[in-house]
């Protein structure tokens, strides 16, 4: 009787899980998950003529003596702001915050007191410049870095520190390069803002691009977010 009764369990048992796998094969396939789209760039932005020409007065009373009156800059002492490669990865969130908040530590004072109106139309004086699609959106999109800051470090002493200083402190260390490793820029540069900033660096201005065989140094991209995640790093040292 007992084998019996066992015998009978050990059938149930197979009968069950022939209909689980029956009702496996049935289902229908799972979907994957679709990837995120890619944010297509835009034009380079229309920008209102009367909302430019009273954003030129500003910048001629506030703006022309650090960078010029073209916007090019001057190495070692203020950065171009009408590069076309800025222009092209920068939202009009980062010209504006930049603008009002300036870079604590450098020579960019804040200019908050002009009124967020007024900067607007200084940021659409140095819209009028842009001769590039519009790639702020797709730029900002890209993922953060999750790279090695101790990796990050010697890429940065070998390379970027000839320019932006040990610290990344810019001109006011005796550097031709920005301030890279202020607060004031890195919490408002995007991860992706600076891995572009990188790879392709801005024409007629001493950053050069560092990816690719043409490049100064032909850096991977595992290298370059190995230098952003060191760069989040360096506020803290300063």
């Amino acid at each position: 009787m007992a084998r019996t009764a066992f015998t009978l369990l050990l059938l149930a048992g197979l009968a069950l899980i022939l209909s689980a796998c029956q009702q496996e094969s049935e289902a229908p396939p799972k979907k994957e998950a679709a990837a995120p789209a890619a944010v297509p760039a835009g034009p380079p932005p229309r920008v209102d003529p009367a909302l430019a020409a009273q954003g030129k007065d500003l910048y001629n009373q506030n703006c022309v003596f650090c960078h010029q009156a073209d916007g090019i800059g001057k190495p070692g002492f203020a950065p171009s702001l009408t590069n076309p490669e800025l222009l092209s990865i920068s939202s009009d969130r980062f010209l504006l915050a930049t603008i009002r908040d300036g870079r604590p530590g450098t020579g960019m004072p804040p200019f908050a007191h002009l009124g967020r109106k007024n900067i607007e139309a200084i940021v659409a004086f140095l819209r009028s410049h842009a001769t590039l699609p519009d790639r702020s959106a797709e730029v900002d999109a890209e993922p953060e870095s999750h790279g090695d800051p101790r990796l990050g470090k010697f890429w940065f002493d070998q390379i970027c520190s000839t320019c932006h200083g040990e610290n990344g402190d810019g001109y006011v260390a005796g550097g031709t390069g920005t301030a890279i490793g202020k607060e004031g820029f890195l919490s408002k540069a995007t991860d992706g803002f600076i891995r572009e900033t990188i790879r392709k660096g801005r024409s007629n201005t001493r950053m050069l691009g560092f990816s690719g065989p043409d490049a100064m140094a032909n850096l991977s991209e595992s290298e370059i977010d190995d230098i952003i995640a060191y760069l989040r790093t360096v506020p803290s040292k300063n």
